[in-house]
């Protein structure tokens, strides 16, 4: 029985695009290749919420936020593994997407416009994941497919908390922040669109 999800409206209204039908028609056929790139996604996702607590460990509250961020990337990762194991696929290391190293090429060096930058790129992989977790959910096998559409809470809740940190902790104006979301909205939209090389949770369409 497919399992009925949509994307949450905050989360559509954020993305510049959706999600290209050919990347989910691909998905559904090569399901042990995109758990196996989820499983590594949360692996990054977590190591992400750390490098906060490494670059901002004097920003009490960022801190405490990734480092809870942190813990549950991992859960994620840890239940992703459990459903990999059900279904005997060997968990391995994958050659990472364009998509997270194109964002994180756009972002500025400098202060405070890195930390700005790095936030508002963490803001649009959640919508992205929260997107495509929706997306691909009613095409998935009925349990699967409840695993998916279970985690679409918790990827809001994740870009959520990005959108009102690149607000408070970056001390960069309103008018500034959309404009620089604007610019980086641009790109991530290319990245998801574009034909790809290789196909991965956060690709474009496989050539």
């Amino acid at each position: 029985m497919a399992v009925s999800v949509e994307v949450p409206e905050n989360i559509s209204a954020f993305l510049d695009s959706a999600t290209p039908d050919e990347w989910l028609d691909v998905a559904t056929e090569r399901l042990p290749e995109m758990l196996l790139d989820h499983a590594n996604c949360e692996l990054k996702a977590a190591s992400t919420a750390l490098g906060f607590l490494y670059r901002y460990p004097e920003r009490s509250v960022l801190a405490q936020r990734m480092s809870r961020l942190a813990r549950e990337e991992l859960r994620h990762f840890e239940q992703v593994r459990s459903i990999m194991d059900d279904m005997k696929i060997p968990f391995e290391r994958l050659t990472a997407s364009r998509y997270a190293g194109g964002l994180r090429d756009a972002a500025r060096r400098d202060e405070p416009y890195k930390l700005l930058d790095l936030l508002l790129i963490g803001a649009l992989i959640e919508a992205r994941s929260c997107e495509r977790f929706a997306r691909i959910a009613p095409r998935l096998p009925e349990k699967l497919g409840k695993f998916y559409g279970g985690l679409l809470a918790s990827e809001a809740r994740h870009f959520e908390h990005y959108i009102a940190f690149a607000k408070s902790e970056s001390g960069v104006t309103d008018a500034k922040i959309e404009q620089r979301l604007q610019e980086l909205k641009k790109v991530e939209a290319a990245l998801i669109s574009d034909p790809d090389p290789i196909f991965r949770f956060h690709s474009g369409p496989p050539l």
